[in-house]
Order: structure tokens, then C-alpha cells, then sequence
């Protein structure tokens, strides 16, 4: 099976969790190209700029600015940026959160775990499903 290496649209705030994001990725026989934004305006200024659309946008839901829920609601509303697969990545395993997410039509939730191992195999995990998506390998 042949396994794309993905660019990856990380919007996250909290600099421990985007090196954990790298770490994990460094251990991996892929080299996944990681494009960082710090919150929702960022990264919608980023979307609508003239830089190739990422495979997949992992997401934090508690943001400054622009959170993560919010940028949602504008990226699904958008006919070119609809179809780039969004999973959110957060803390927050608040039920609600979960089906309004998913409402608005994103790829994925995953909680964020406490230990660094558990975080590893979540991200490998959806790393490995999205490298033979085949959106992803147009």
C-alpha cells in the first residue's frame, strides 16, 4: 500500500501540543510537512492566501480570537474550503462540542490524552488513515 506523505494545516495556540505534534511525526517513516497557525484568523487568512491547500487541518476547538467552532462554521460555508478534511484535536469532550462538530461536517474528533504514548498512537493513527485516503491522494 503506498502511503502519501501529507501537508498538514496544524491551528493550535499552545506550543507544547504543536511539539508534541512534531515529535511524533519526527518517529514516523513519513516526512509529514506541518504548516503551524496560532488561531482561527490566522489560518483562514492563510486558506483564502495563495498557498496550496493543506491535505488535512488538525484542530483545536479553545482559541483566541477565531476559535476553532467559528472557524469551522466559515471554512464548511466555503465551497473551495468545504472538502479539506478538518479533525479536531482538543481537549474539550464536552458532548455538545462533539455533535456540533460534527454537524458541521468535520472528518474527526479525537480528545487529546494526557500521556505523550497515548497521544502518539492517536496521531499515527489518523495520520496513517488520511496518508491512503483517497481525497488525499488526488
Amino acid at each position: 500500500m503506498n502511503k502519501k506523505s501529507l501537508n498538514i494545516l496544524m491551528i493550535e495556540d499552545d506550543a507544547i501540543e504543536v511539539m508534541k505534534l512534531h515529535r511524533t511525526i519526527a518517529s514516523l517513516d513519513k516526512s509529514h510537512a506541518i504548516v503551524e497557525m496560532k488561531n482561527g484568523d490566522e489560518a483562514l487568512a492563510y486558506l483564502k492566501s495563495e498557498a496550496p491547500f493543506p491535505d488535512i487541518i488538525l484542530l483545536d476547538l479553545n482559541m483566541p480570537k477565531l476559535d476553532g467552532m467559528e472557524l469551522l462554521t466559515i471554512l464548511k460555508a466555503d465551497t473551495e474550503l468545504a472538502c479539506i478534511p478538518a479533525i479536531v484535536l482538543t481537549t474539550s469532550n464536552n458532548p455538545k462540542d462533539v455533535l456540533s462538530c460534527y454537524q458541521l461536517g468535520i472528518a474527526g474528533y479525537v480528545f487529546k490524552p494526557l500521556s505523550y504514548e497515548d497521544y502518539t498512537l492517536k496521531i499515527k493513527q489518523i495520520l496513517s488513515y488520511w496518508s491512503i485516503n483517497e481525497l488525499t491522494n488526488k
